[in-house]
């Protein structure tokens, strides 16, 4: 494959990579393509580093073979950014077609030297997953900056120079850094600006190869000329201009001025004859009717094409989601040419990034002097720290990355206490988990790596918050809390939550299982005493945890203590006395004393009954909660210090949801009152002796359901509201009176740019559609919004060709969006034209909520003006991007399950949770774990006992599907349901049918989105 004879080492072994772990870029996880038979021929490559080497690839082979054989070489996944390019024997610089036969188009292989370089040039170089594929486009930039390719002012040369030399020779030194840029040649005019290079450097200290690759890209995108290639030509009247085309469409230049740009969305056809390439352009109904054809002449008809193919590979990588298939053969003549893009499209690479997991591939620099990080990629990002240092920050994990496999255990800990035999499990021996293990397997420390899924900790994870944890941006599966990034002396291979050794169960132990009653009416009443353990729990983050954090501050306001104390300390008081009744009587009911003999405590209507009459008495109490939500975020926009209070709290491993849903339980909690007791009046005759309690019970909790219904739907929305103004950036007045939220979702957004996944929300007068930015804090930057008053809504997947979409018609602009499926674009067709409705009956007026920062620079899809001065660049950040926001929230959640969740699915998710203990099984594991497990606000949250104060994972349910285990799968037990999303699967066990049963439902609610519109009222969810 590779001459060892020309040299002592390959580049592959110069870049410690292995020989036979290279990967095919256009057959992706294959191993070299197999040659076709024939004589071999040698063909010199030059790579991005300078380096030439040479491959041997048969007479017939098409370029194909040659191109993967160099991605395999250098070890490179996402190879399909890149290209092979050459001079012909016309002299005109091409590059290599991958369907043809390489020696057709080289036709003196022994004097042709072909170059590795970078032939697609995408917008946001964060869709990079690899460290080395970065290294590479920075190679690139580096490359086209000391060519004079890439014109730019002199603050931005110096700012790339100063990354390129800091990833090369590390930080300032003098002597060093002088001498440096005396043996090294950046740029055409680089004396001129020796001392403001120097001075750039010097503002790098302790930046790393990895992150100044990311400043230099970061820098280099927003030029103007950034991956221009200039192709000369004229127009009719003869003037002088250079056509180029980009991930935008076709591109005019006079000189190095952008003067035109024809977006791909615009453009109806491109072709050439002769010397003459043609721009037919989309007529304008604003304008005249007629097709405008541009047209412009180059040197000559060979130019044209050459420009032509690479015109047609740009628009088939940015605009298609999947290579064209090849046209048939005609049988008679041919028409046009057969030329088509050959190779992975943009979309393909992202979508295969997310469904897959990137070794970490280590590498030299071959020009750096400084030791290379290899663990720069993205799954690894959990246990470094964040990068870059200035600009805007790279996020932990991109778009298409998923969660990282990191299973934490807790240094040294004990196996936990046997939970009450109150549970229908039994409890087996647990041996010690301590933090001596051996080190990290490299399997558990990357996503869905082979040999890893279905082992404990290979499981898919991501945190839950951010205290004390690493910050996971993928949504692949479940969270895992452990020990903050800065120490590492853990091992996957001891949690206490992710090894099965530390609870498997044998069959002969099943046979012991003590029995327990087998009535219907026993299981609600168990389902009552598990949820009632949860809520306590919740309650003690709010009398607790929060009261002791909010003491600390001196500055927190009184009043606001003082009202949160008075509002919710009673009711903790009383729900634990309800606790310990209910407790007495499951224990009682059980057979744990003699009283079950006599059968009179085989019932829970009369303990329900008595503590719903006493709970009546706190009504007031109740009421008041929404006074404390409200005081508590006037406290918060009223002083910094508060407000860092609250963020800070939310970080912590008890606060396990948003801080305001804890706020909100006590109204929650008497949904669930009604529904066990209508479930329980359901199953009862009426002659049974539990049945006129809890009918009685039934009725008192209906009315108190009744009478706080109006405070407890504005509170919810009020609640939502503010969560969703934590997750966005740009929006100054999300929560005001009368708005109300609708729906959040993934939709791809229709630009110049191609088809962009967005994150759009949906109030009733306004749709916002954002995208995640690249900071710490995983906010969502605002791009727009569209004013519901006015708008109308059309279907048009057959005007624009893409699947799933509608355009969406406003007063001033109209926007092209797409859904990921027919099911999606249903209700988002649905709950807009309900919310149209809405706003157009609405006599308030609309507001906008774009800030005053954003509106008047009227930000636009391409992100802004372009930022090129170091000021610029390095003082963008705002403090929100500080904060350290949770990136796990159901925003993010939808973001990469490409989903949408309503409002009503979030109505629906507060009556359907559940906790309680349950059997888990991997996928190839053998034995059973018993977990205590809460489900809550669309994920399942996972501890040892029910005694924990908070939660050592996470599984939020968006996307999976909950079915039955097949008889394939020899799951030999009853009462298991199967999650899994994609190649993640997890079996539960659960106690009983009935157990079996409520589990499936409440997860169905939260994988299976609502299909519901939003009614005007939804007292019937109530």
């Amino acid at each position: 494959m590779v001459e060892p004879a020309e040299r002592p080492s390959t580049a592959g072994q110069r870049l410690s990579a292995p020989e036979s772990y290279g990967v095919s870029t256009l057959e992706p996880g294959l191993r070299p393509p197999t040659q076709a038979p024939g004589r071999q021929v040698s063909i010199r490559v030059q790579l991005l580093d300078d380096t030439q080497e040479v491959f041997q690839i048969s007479q017939r082979s098409p370029g194909k073979v040659l191109f993967d054989l160099v991605c395999v070489h250098l070890n490179l996944t996402e190879g399909d950014y890149f290209g092979l390019e050459y001079q012909d024997h016309r002299k005109m610089t091409v590059w290599l077609d991958l369907l043809k036969p390489t020696l057709k188009q080289i036709r003196r292989p022994k004097n042709t030297i072909l170059r590795f370089v970078v032939k697609f040039f995408p917008p946001d170089h964060t869709q990079l997953m690899e460290e080395l594929t970065r290294y590479l486009f920075a190679l690139q930039i580096k490359r086209d900056l000391a060519c004079g390719r890439l014109i730019c002012n002199d603050t931005s040369a110096a700012l790339m120079v100063s990354h390129i030399i800091q990833s090369e020779i590390g930080d300032f030194d003098e002597t060093q850094s002088w001498q440096h840029l005396l043996h090294n040649k950046y740029l055409p005019d680089q004396d001129a600006i020796r001392d403001k290079i120097t001075d750039c450097h010097r503002k790098h200290v302790g930046q790393t190869p990895a992150e100044s690759d990311y400043q230099l890209l970061e820098i280099a995108r927003r030029l103007e000329m950034y991956g221009v290639r200039l192709h000369p030509a004229k127009d009719r009247e003869g003037t002088k201009l250079s056509l180029a085309v980009a991930h935008i469409g076709v591109l005019v230049f006079q000189g190095y001025t952008k003067i035109n740009a024809f977006n791909w969305s615009k453009i109806r056809k491109l072709s050439f004859k002769r010397k003459r390439f043609l721009i037919k352009l989309r007529a304008d109904p604003s304008q005249s009717a007629h097709h405008d054809t541009l047209e412009f002449t180059m040197a000559s008809r060979d130019c044209c094409k050459v420009f032509w193919k690479i015109c047609v590979e740009y628009h088939a990588f940015f605009r298609l989601f999947e290579e064209p298939k090849p046209k048939p053969k005609p049988i008679l003549f041919t028409r046009g040419s057969s030329f088509r893009f050959s190779g992975r499209t943009q979309k393909q690479i992202i979508d295969y990034a997310k469904d897959s997991e990137f070794k970490k591939v280590p590498f030299e620099r071959k020009h750096s002097k400084v030791l290379s990080n290899f663990g720069m990629s993205p799954q690894s990002s959990s246990f470094r720290s964040q990068v870059p240092k200035e600009g805007a920050m790279i996020e932990d994990q991109p778009d298409s990355s998923r969660l990282g496999h990191q299973a934490v255990s807790n240094g040294s800990e004990e196996p936990p206490a046997a939970t009450s035999s109150t549970n229908g499990f039994h409890d087996t021996d647990r041996q010690n988990h301590n933090g001596n293990g051996p080190a990290p397997d490299p399997h558990f420390l990357n996503p869905e790596s082979p040999g890893s899924e279905d082992s404990p900790a290979g499981s898919p994870h991501a945190v839950v918050n951010g205290n004390g944890s690493a910050h996971s941006q993928g949504m692949g599966g479940v969270a895992v809390l452990g020990q903050s990034p800065e120490r590492q002396q853990l091992s996957p291979l001891t949690s206490p939550l992710l090894n099965d050794a530390g609870c498997v169960r044998h069959d002969d132990e099943e046979e012991a299982r003590r029995k327990f009653p087998t009535d219907k009416a026993y299981f609600i009443a168990k389902e009552l005493l598990t949820t009632e353990r949860t809520y306590l729990k919740d309650l003690q983050v709010v009398t607790e945890s929060f009261q002791s954090a909010a003491s600390k501050e001196e500055t927190f306001p009184d009043s606001v203590k003082t009202l949160v104390s008075s509002s919710y300390d009673p009711i903790h008081k009383f729900h634990q006395g309800f606790l310990k009744e209910v407790e007495q009587r499951l224990a009682q009911w059980e057979g744990r004393s003699n009283a079950h003999i006599k059968g009179d405590y085989q019932r829970i209507g009369d303990v329900l009954l008595k503590n719903i009459q006493g709970l009546r008495q706190l009504t007031i109490h109740l009421q008041k909660h929404s006074e404390c939500l409200v005081e508590l975020e006037r406290a918060c926009r009223s002083s910094r210090k508060v407000e860092a209070v609250c963020r800070d709290f939310e970080q912590q491993r008890v606060c396990y949801l948003p801080f305001y849903i804890f706020l909100l339980r006590p109204l929650h909690r008497l949904l669930h009152y009604k529904l066990i007791l209508e479930r329980l009046c359901k199953h009862y005759p009426p002659t049974h002796d539990d049945f006129r309690d809890c009918r009685a019970a039934l009725a008192d909790i209906s009315e108190m359901v009744l009478q706080l219904q109006g405070t407890m739907m504005k509170m919810e929305n009020f609640q939502k509201l503010l969560e969703l103004k934590k997750d966005l950036t740009g929006i100054d007045n999300l929560a005001i009176p009368g708005r109300e939220f609708i729906r959040l979702g993934c939709l791809s957004k229709l630009s110049g740019k191609g088809l962009q996944q967005r994150m759009f929300f949906l109030f009733s007068d306004s749709l916002v559609y954002t995208s995640r930015g690249m900071t710490p804090s995983n906010q969502f930057k605002v791009h727009g919004q569209l004013p519901l008053y006015g708008m109308t809504i059309r279907e048009s997947e057959e005007e624009w060709g893409v699947p799933h979409s509608f355009t969406l018609f406003g007063q001033r602009q109209s926007v092209v969006v797409a859904a990921s499926c027919a099911s999606e674009m249903e209700r988002w067709v649905e709950d807009i034209r309900m919310a149209i409705d809405l706003a157009e009956q609405s006599s308030s007026p609309n507001t906008d909520l774009l800030s005053t920062s954003l509106s008047d620079n009227k930000l636009t899809e391409d992100g802004g003006a372009d930022l090129e001065s170091e000021e610029e660049l390095g003082g963008s950040r705002s403090s929100l991007e500080r904060q350290g926001h949770r990136g796990n929230t159901t925003v993010h959640v939808c973001w990469h399950r490409n989903t949408s969740v309503s409002m009503v699915d979030f109505s629906v998710a507060v009556e359907n949770q559940l906790s309680g203990n349950l059997l888990r099984k991997f996928k190839n594991s053998n034995g059973w774990q018993k977990l205590w497990v809460v489900f809550t606000n669309f994920s399942l949250f996972f501890y040892k006992s029910h005694q924990d104060d908070y939660p050592l994972a996470s599984l939020p349910l968006l996307g999976y599907s909950v079915t039955v285990p097949s008889e394939s799968e020899n799951i030999h037990k009853d009462y298991v349901f199967k999650l899994h999303f994609k190649s993640h699967v997890y079996y539960f066990r659960s106690e009983s049918e009935y157990t079996f049963e409520r589990w499936m439902e409440v997860i169905r609610s939260a994988t299976c989105s609502a299909s519901r519109s939003l009614p005007s009222t939804r007292k019937d969810l109530y």
